[in-house]
């Protein structure tokens, strides 16, 4: 797992073998980047990182220059090296925060330009992030929701859905918020 573009570009995040997690491939990461590079400018970006797992994402965002990242993550043990890995790589714009990410979407405060949602592709529920994100009101205006899921979901009838990348069994749902 390698941080594609940005300060950072070219790191590698080698993480331990008791980590669970399934990090977006770096192929589908970069393609996905690329995309979202063409509708945002990453500069200055509030991101909010859902399911953080590895914190493959977080960091990515971080060394494009988002002003904050927070990763959302439950699992201790995968909590813990986002915060270790982080520090590791000198960003003190990631704000690990060991929560359910369900649970915290109903209780934060505060608005992002890009939520990133990667949760387990067998977790029951998973799919609640889209409509918990727009009943919350959590994106600013302009705002983009990125949904990471297998391919046996489709939102395109959802009225905030705008458009889906797929890269092999990686598939991305991108919604808007105005």
């Amino acid at each position: 797992m390698r941080i594609i573009s940005g300060t950072h570009r070219g790191r590698q995040i080698n993480p331990p073998r008791n980590l669970r997690a399934r990090p977006t491939t770096d192929f589908a990461k970069e393609n996905l980047f690329n995309v979202l590079g063409n509708l945002v400018d990453f500069e200055g970006l509030e991101v909010l990182d859902l399911f953080a797992g590895t914190g493959s994402i977080s960091y990515e965002f971080a060394s494009r220059g988002a002003a904050s990242v927070t990763a959302v993550e439950l699992n201790a043990v995968h909590y813990n090296f986002i915060r270790h890995t982080a520090r590791q790589l000198g960003f003190g714009n990631i704000h690990p925060v060991k929560a359910n990410a369900l649970l915290y979407l109903k209780n934060v405060d505060k608005k992002f330009d890009i939520i990133f949602s990667d949760a387990p592709y067998d977790m029951p529920g998973a799919e609640d992030v889209i409509p918990l994100v727009f009943e919350h009101n959590l994106l600013t205006d302009g705002g983009l929701l990125v949904f990471e899921h297998s391919g046996s979901l489709s939102f395109e009838n959802h009225p905030r859905y705008s458009q889906s990348r797929n890269y092999g069994s990686v598939h991305f749902d991108i919604f808007t918020n105005g």
